[in-house]
């Protein structure tokens, strides 16, 4: 069986005991420490910490979340635009890890000047932008580290080795969140979810505790990122250009590639498919705690309960996810997924304070709070399994010489439409009034991502 490493079946070209072995499987495990440094930002920053705390120093939880929505939607456009392009700048000059470096530091700055977001003089324009520039970084970065997928391991085994990773960066996000909870983050009373004043002397009346995510989520990447950068080596590309000449040449390349992609009908029709299944995950991860804050009322530590629950589903279900991969392919995988969450996008509309699926409750009642547990519990599981099983789909359906191009244009299949899912969350918030209404656009997102799923090969059109 395996977990965070290698298996070792008969008749597999795989390293055997000594120096290769432990090679490969400090390869491997550096490799996973990308998922672990980088997941704060999604479940500290963009779902169940910071996110919460922009709605209670705005005030008004649509008003925030559309904020948040056009802020998400115009950091996805750039991501969109120049990732196929950095993607194929790279795979001509073989440098994957000179921009990995770059965006890790666009990464550590852009988190850690949240820290600048007291209540007392909150722009909601100025926090959008550093935070934008934290997300770049970390999309950008993700790009270019999932290429790396396929030189870690024979096909076979990618499928675990990719759940794996997602289950390791899971349990990362469990642990900052946990620290947040209960040391830093403070409630109405000034406290911890423990009932103790922020850790460091930090003041809870300017809310230092719960803006101490930035440094945080900057100082967990930094540091657990050094496995990656002392562990990971990129493989000697023989045909390399300069930086220059690739910039030169990866346009004109690209164009070509996009041109040909319409006959590529398998690749066509994945990245097509991801594009929405991805961008409605997306909306669910993005939404979530700024949803629960306003429907339901719940203070940062409730969302933060909610959140280790929903990534403790997520590590559980992307492990097994990925076993399921490598013995049944990806495809599987990402349709019972997208089957799930496209009936949890349902559900959440009929969860408020005053009712749960139709049925009236009184103001005292957990029953609202129970539900959407559940939920998010089901919101980890499914969306754990579904990013594992859809990057190991990623490297079927790419050429091998061209895979961080193709991974770029992963990149670009999730966010050319990502600000579909954040927009017109924003837009039918706006319209309606109403949090509940204003995430029904994620029911047709999940749904058009399933129809087109039934022309995906599960191996591409390449001959294995």
């Amino acid at each position: 069986m395996l977990l965070f490493g290698l298996d070792r079946g008969k008749g597999r070209n795989r390293p055997r005991w000594g120096a290769k072995m432990d090679s490969a499987k400090k390869r491997i495990w550096g490799w996973y420490f990308f998922d672990w440094a980088s997941q704060p930002y999604n479940t500290l920053l963009l779902t169940f910490i910071f996110g919460p705390y922009v709605v209670s120093v705005v005030g008004d939880g649509s008003a925030a979340q559309s904020i948040w929505g056009y802020g998400i939607g115009a950091a996805g456009i750039l991501i969109a635009i120049l990732s196929p392009l950095l993607g194929a700048v790279a795979d001509k000059a073989g440098g994957r890890m000179g921009f990995i470096w770059l965006f890790s530091i666009m990464y550590v700055l852009g988190a850690w000047m949240l820290w600048y977001s007291a209540p007392a003089n909150f722009n909601v324009w100025s926090v959008m932008i550093w935070f934008c520039i934290g997300l770049i970084g970390m999309e950008f970065a993700t790009t270019f580290t999932n290429a790396i997928l396929p030189d870690l391991a024979p096909k076979e085994d990618l499928g675990r080795i990719s759940g794996s990773g997602w289950a390791f960066g899971y349990l990362g996000g469990i642990v900052a969140l946990v620290i947040m909870l209960l040391l830093l983050a403070e409630g109405q009373n000034g406290k911890t979810l423990i009932g103790i004043s922020p850790i460091f002397g930090l003041d809870p009346e300017t809310r230092e505790g719960t803006r101490a995510v930035g440094p945080l989520t900057a100082i967990w990447y930094a540091v657990f990122m050094i496995p990656y950068f002392l562990w990971v080596r990129e493989p000697k590309k023989a045909d390399a250009v300069s930086i220059q000449e690739a910039i030169r040449s990866a346009w004109p390349e690209l164009k070509s590639s996009l041109r040909q992609l319409p006959s590529q009908k398998s690749l066509f029709n994945y990245l097509l498919s991801s594009m929405f299944y991805r961008d409605a995950l997306n909306g669910m991860y993005t939404f979530g705690g700024i949803y629960a804050a306003g429907v339901l009322g719940w203070q940062t530590t409730q969302v933060g309960i909610f959140g280790i629950l929903a990534a403790l589903t997520g590590a559980i279900f992307a492990w097994l996810g990925g076993k399921a991969d490598s013995r049944f392919g990806p495809k599987p995988v990402i349709i019972l997924n997208v089957l799930v969450l496209t009936a949890v996008a349902v559900a959440v509309v009929f969860v408020s304070r005053d009712s749960v699926f139709g049925v009236s409750v009184g103001p005292e009642s957990k029953l609202p709070d129970i539900a959407f547990y559940v939920l998010g519990a089901l919101i980890g599981a499914g969306g754990g399994s579904l990013q594992s099983s859809s990057r190991t789909m990623m490297v079927r359906q790419a050429e091998p010489e061209k895979m961080t191009e193709a991974f770029g244009l992963y990149a670009l299949s999730g966010k050319a439409t990502s600000f579909i899912a954040p927009l017109a969350i924003a837009v039918a918030t706006d319209i309606t009034g109403s949090q509940q209404l204003g995430v029904t656009p994620l029911i047709g997102l999940f749904l058009i991502g399933l129809v087109l799923l039934l022309w995906v090969k599960p191996d591409g059109e390449r001959i294995s």
